[in-house]
């Protein structure tokens, strides 16, 4: 963090921003944390404007939501040039995520959604004519997630025990 380090007060309010942000008021976070309302609500200003909270999104289930098919796409871009190419590939209809990978051939992760193969075929397409080499494509069935476990105060503290 630019100018103060994270302390477990700020741990627990990432965990429980992650848990459930939309209905985590910063009431519940100052009870869990044993600090005040106001406390938690500079706190997580703070962690907004330093940058460690980068803002707030829904979590889709794309299956139900009526697009099946999630795709990896594992691809190799030249050093120089990947990162820049993250909001091109951003771009591309369909595409959910880029994530950067700093080992191994593959350099990019790109994850893209859609109805059917008629869908993700330009996606892999528009890829290509960026340059890219699509080094492997694998069909997700399901993608779960839950929040990162050090920043859940109770946890980390059983663990130390």
């Amino acid at each position: 963090m630019a100018d103060e380090e994270i302390d477990d007060v700020d741990r627990a309010i990432l965990y429980a921003l992650q848990e459930d942000a939309r209905n985590m008021s910063s009431g519940d976070i100052a009870e869990r944390t044993g600090t005040s309302d106001s406390t938690v609500r500079k706190r997580i200003q703070r962690l907004e404007s330093d940058g460690v909270i980068k803002g707030y999104s829904a979590s889709v289930d794309y299956q139900r939501s009526g697009y099946p098919l999630r795709m990896l796409l594992f691809c190799t871009a030249s050093i120089p040039e990947r990162g820049e190419l993250v909001p091109d590939i951003l771009g591309i209809e369909g595409v959910v995520s880029v994530q950067e990978l700093v080992t191994g051939e593959q350099n990019l992760l790109v994850t893209a959604v859609g109805e059917s193969d008629d869908d993700i075929t330009p996606v892999a397409q528009e890829l290509l004519d960026m340059g890219l080499t699509v080094a492997d494509e694998v069909l997700v069935r399901e993608h779960e997630t839950t929040p990162f476990g050090k920043f859940d105060s109770e946890r980390s503290t059983a663990d130390d025990a």
